[in-house]
């Protein structure tokens, strides 16, 4: 088991900007997602990344607008979220596999959860 712990969320104006982190030890061993879950609705997934970072996977919506990165040196990820919309308002979570490969996508693979950071994106 790893603890994950998510910083970075907060209030932004539409077409703005935020950056997520996730942090926890020995973060290298394990693939790495962000998931989330708007009000009323079921948790989905965001992006993945494999444990060394060079595969990444992201949901079609949101394609060219976030971007996951990790530094495994600062046993950090990142969720970098651009041009934002109202409704990319949500509680976003980071997850964590203990895998190597090609990160997948499926939450229930995902046995490891933070708290949950909120992000409200006002129009």
């Amino acid at each position: 088991q790893v603890q994950l712990v998510e910083s970075g969320g907060g209030l932004v104006q539409a077409g703005g900007s935020l950056r997520l982190s996730c942090a926890a030890s020995g973060l290298s061993y394990y693939q790495m997602a962000w998931f989330r879950q708007a009000p009323g609705k079921e948790r989905e997934f965001v992006a993945a990344i494999s444990r060394g970072g060079g595969s990444t996977v992201y949901a079609d919506s949101l394609k060219g607008r976030f971007t996951i990165s990790r530094e495994n040196a600062k046993n950090t990820v990142y969720l970098q979220m651009n041009s934002m919309i109202p409704e990319d308002t949500a509680v976003y979570y980071c997850a964590a596999r203990f895998a190597s490969g090609v990160p997948l996508t499926a939450r229930g693979l995902y046995n490891n959860w933070g708290q949950g950071t909120q992000v409200t994106v006002s129009s």
